[in-house]
């Protein structure tokens, strides 16, 4: 459906409908979750937080969202997963401000969880019910402006500690960013509307649907999606903290991560863009390959100028992985893209369990978390051979449809059609 075409009426309830859902990751993932990141040093500094539980707790964050994951995979019904999007929301504002509340590590592990399971809200839940919706309404399947949140969630945490580092500590900050999370958790509570008040319009989901894939297809991109997890966890957690050691960027580890949520806000319609042109595998491919060389260039430079460069490549790729990546299963899967999307993003989501425990162990044991980006930039780059393989299991599933139908195979059919 074209845009342009909709009453002012229907745009509206559009935007805020989209609105909705960037609210949901601004607060359930930029602040419930990642706001750890640019507090990360800081917290080492002024609560003696050790490299290894600093690592530790990455992880419990990652398991709770695993933990979501797996709820969010096994609820079919849309009416159950619009209650569990609003109990994230939740979750998301009261664990991020009790994280102010204590100095236990075990309550701070507990609290980590919760942030974790909460980004389900968002990042799964939200995007499943804002892709439905749009779906249902017979606009086009495009998840690039909610996903837009991911970056500005990044942005507002960075903007936040870096307005109250100079004047508030670290258990301060956590209290600030819990009351400024509610800003952003009144319009995600209100502008989404309830799936059973929907009512499909006359012939959307077909001209959006696309055949289902194979099972072999599926799992080479939940392998693809598990690399893609790992090379995002590792910088995700310790981008500030390995960037502040640098002379010229010592105290600014939040204005880097600024530096990533800004990046990354407007990339996603950067993506669509490269995809629309060249298929989603082939662009999925690219932001692997950029990854990776934002990953390594901490490693091979000490140049501020180079290790921001660093910093603006893992923002504008990350954010089109997902959003490349979900967009694909959601279309795949249009009757109930949050379970798709849950599943999906259990190999994501495993990766991210293991990889800041093992960053934590390395930094620990050698000084750096040079030994840990190293072998992430490995991942990713198998995580490019897997999508290879996904591009030529796209090749042979179409010359079996079309033998089948007893046709000439004249060129291999895309997984996905681009959008019209």
């Amino acid at each position: 459906m074209n845009t342009s075409s909709l009453t002012p009426a229907v745009r509206s309830e559009r935007y805020r409908v989209i609105a909705a859902g960037v609210c949901a990751l601004i607060l359930t993932v930029g602040l419930a979750r990642f706001a750890y990141t640019p507090l990360l040093p800081i917290m080492r500094e002024q609560a003696e937080l050790s490299h290894v539980a600093g690592g530790w707790l990455a992880t419990i964050n990652y398991a709770g969202y695993i933990f979501g994951a797996l709820l969010a995979a096994s609820i079919s019904d849309l009416g159950r997963k619009f209650v569990l999007y609003r109990l994230g929301l939740v979750l998301g504002v009261a664990s991020t401000a009790a994280m102010g509340l204590t100095d236990d590590v075990v309550l701070w592990a507990l609290l980590r969880f919760v942030a974790g399971f909460s980004s389900t809200a968002g990042l799964l839940l939200a995007s499943g019910l804002v892709l439905n919706w749009l779906l249902r309404q017979g606009h086009r399947p495009e998840l690039g402006l909610h996903f837009m949140g991911l970056g500005l969630g990044i942005a507002v945490s960075g903007f936040a500690v870096g307005a109250m580092v100079d004047w508030l500590p670290w258990d301060q900050q956590w209290l600030g960013l819990g009351l400024l999370g509610l800003c952003f958790f009144v319009p995600a509570w209100r502008w989404l509307p309830p799936p059973a008040t929907l009512k499909p319009a006359a012939g959307a989901a077909s001209t959006t649907a696309v055949a289902p894939p194979t099972l072999r297809w599926l799992w080479l991109m939940i392998a693809a999606y598990f690399c893609a997890g790992f090379g995002f966890v590792v910088s995700a957690t310790f981008i500030v903290a390995i960037l502040v050691q640098l002379p010229l960027l010592a105290g600014k580890g939040s204005w880097v991560w600024v530096i990533v949520g800004l990046a990354a806000a407007p990339s996603c319609f950067v993506w669509d863009r490269v995809a629309a042109s060249i298929g989603q595998i082939r662009a999925l491919m690219i932001a692997y390959g950029l990854q990776a060389v934002a990953t390594l260039l901490p490693v091979l430079s000490d140049s501020p100028a180079l290790n921001v460069l660093g910093a603006i490549l893992f923002g504008a790729t990350f954010v089109g992985i997902v959003s490349l990546t979900l967009t694909l299963i959601g279309r795949h899967f249009p009757a109930n893209p949050a379970k798709a999307m849950a599943r999906m993003t259990l190999g994501y989501g495993v990766a991210q369990i293991g990889a800041p425990a093992m960053s934590g162990y390395i930094a620990a044991a050698t000084g750096s978390y040079h030994g840990a980006l190293v072998v992430t930039a490995v991942v990713m780059g198998a995580g490019m051979f897997l999508l290879r393989a996904v591009m030529a299991e796209e090749r042979r599933s179409a010359g079996v449809d079309a033998a089948g139908a007893g046709e000439t195979v004249a060129a291999p059919r895309p997984c996905v059609e681009p959008a019209a």
